[in-house]
């Protein structure tokens, strides 16, 4: 299948350091590529894959100090992917709704994963308009603001097996990855290091939106012995920080729509410890991958019960459900029943899973 991948400009493919959308794309499309697939990735020109780049802008738009506005970038990139949108057997888009007034009116077939949050009152005229073209979410959560649109499927995010090593023992310290937002709940990890008497490495990106946040609340905290802020760490960093740590907090406070870090925890064989939003229940089965906590003393309930985890239980909960195999096995099905819409049942190339098969044995794809 002739495929073509359309991902945001902000980062590279994969990105160097965060980056959650970007490194699902290149998962996604090197999956795609060994399977046999002719994938054309749409991306920055720092990217690096194994399918056909079409280069954007230079570098990825969040590290280049020369690029002002970035909307002009993506409109650049849209011009030159409709210019040759007849190459493509399929389109799949990562950029939200910056497409939809041209791909509506394309022949070729085309779906779009929303990323990100969708709990926005300016977005449901927006996708009311637009509720005929092919939306794929990556939780059954994340649709919650907007059932009514035109969903064709849930892919639950998948990262490679190998990319990140399982850790028999981890260690004796709490971990908090992602960014320092309120959302996130950074300041809520900090109290449950605090008060479990356990050290906490905070691996955290500030975004400048962020930064007084940052500094009125978080920066206070950092001061106590037993807090540890080491700033924004790339994936090559991953497999140590994460596999050494004795759990993962994620006590966010608002709908995640995925949150890509508890599978990479997950890889690694470490829990964890997160508030029961969003996404996070249909990520996390309770004692086997975490412990679903709604505030802070329960929280410290679960830490108490770190020591009898079975962390190789983990990682094989990891290797069953959230894998790149796994994510793209189910896009594939996907992409085909919007290819071929009149069939019932189709049997997918290089040995996919057939439709009815997926629809019947994997919940996250119906």
């Amino acid at each position: 299948m002739r495929i073509a991948q359309v991902a945001p400009l902000y980062e590279s493919v994969p990105p160097a350091f965060y980056g959650g959308t970007e490194r699902v794309v290149s998962w996604l499309t090197e999956k795609l590529v060994a399977l046999g697939h002719d994938v054309t990735l749409f991306a920055s020109g720092d990217s690096v894959t194994n399918a056909r780049l079409v280069p954007c802008c230079k570098k990825a738009l969040r590290t280049d100090s020369e690029c002002i506005d970035p909307l002009a970038h993506h409109m650049l990139m849209l011009e030159k992917l409709f210019s040759r949108a007849q190459d493509f057997d399929f389109i799949h888009f990562h950029v939200d709704y910056l497409h939809f007034i041209r791909s509506r009116h394309e022949p070729v077939p085309c779906a779009t994963t929303l990323h990100g949050r969708l709990d926005i009152p300016d977005l449901v005229p927006l996708y009311r308009e637009f509720r005929d073209l092919p939306l794929i979410s990556i939780s059954d959560s994340q649709r919650k603001p907007l059932p009514w649109v035109n969903w064709v499927g849930t892919v639950h995010h998948g990262m490679p097996a190998d990319l990140l090593t399982f850790n028999e023992s981890g260690g004796n310290y709490l971990a908090f990855l992602g960014r320092v937002s309120p959302e996130k709940g950074l300041d809520h990890a900090i109290e449950i290091a605090i008060r479990a008497e356990m050290p906490l490495k905070i691996a955290a990106k500030i975004d400048r939106a962020d930064r007084d946040y940052y500094k009125e609340v978080i920066k206070p905290l950092l001061d106590h012995p037993l807090v540890e802020f080491i700033g924004e760490i790339g994936s090559a960093d991953k497999a140590e920080f994460l596999g050494n740590a004795a759990a993962l907090l994620f006590p966010i406070e608002w709908s995640e729509p995925f949150g890509l870090v508890m599978i990479e925890a997950m890889a690694c064989g470490t829990p964890v410890i997160a508030y029961p939003s969003g996404s996070v229940p249909e990520v996390i089965l309770e004692g086997v991958n975490g412990f679903l906590v709604s505030n802070v003393d329960e929280a410290l309930e679960a830490v108490k019960q770190l020591g009898d985890f079975d962390r190789s239980e983990c990682r094989q909960y990891f290797e069953l459900n959230f894998t790149d195999e796994q994510m793209t096995r189910n896009y594939l099905s996907i992409y085909q029943k919007l290819v071929h819409p009149k069939s019932a049942s189709i049997t997918v190339e290089e040995g996919v899973l057939n439709w009815m098969e997926v629809e019947s044995h994997t919940p996250s794809t119906t």
